[in-house]
């Protein structure tokens, strides 16, 4: 198997879109494990629901003590979920004396996202 013309390594801080969407170019096999831990956590509803709620919290970021009592689990299987996502580089954590603070990272979700479109680009574009 040849590899694809040396991609250059994938930035998932940047805006930039790591690389075209799935329907108009094959993923490349470096770009596929950098983004298939973030995708494997989001295949959990649980986590799934957690990361909606962080990213549309008022502020942007949400307490762990708002996020428990959503679900009828325990404290320690939410922070298993969230630690997931965290791990996943989904969302940042922050804590601030006996809570934590969770705050979604919008270039990953980005990341994703333009991985994810079926949107065509001109064939002379970007």
């Amino acid at each position: 198997m040849s590899k694809q013309q040396g991609s250059p390594p994938v930035d998932l801080t940047t805006d930039t879109p790591c690389c075209p969407p799935l329907a108009q170019r094959r993923v490349p096999a470096e770009t596929a494990a950098m983004l298939a831990p973030a995708f494997k956590a989001l295949g959990e509803p649980v986590r799934l629901q957690l990361l909606s709620m962080i990213a549309s919290a008022e502020d942007g970021e949400a307490c762990v003590c708002d996020l428990t009592p959503a679900f009828d689990l325990t404290g320690p299987t939410i922070s298993h979920h969230l630690r997931t996502l965290r791990e996943a580089g989904l969302v940042d954590a922050e804590r601030r004396g006996t809570w934590v603070y969770y705050r979604a990272r919008p270039q990953i979700l980005g990341q994703l996202a333009a991985l994810l479109s079926m949107e065509s680009t001109p064939a002379s574009g970007q």
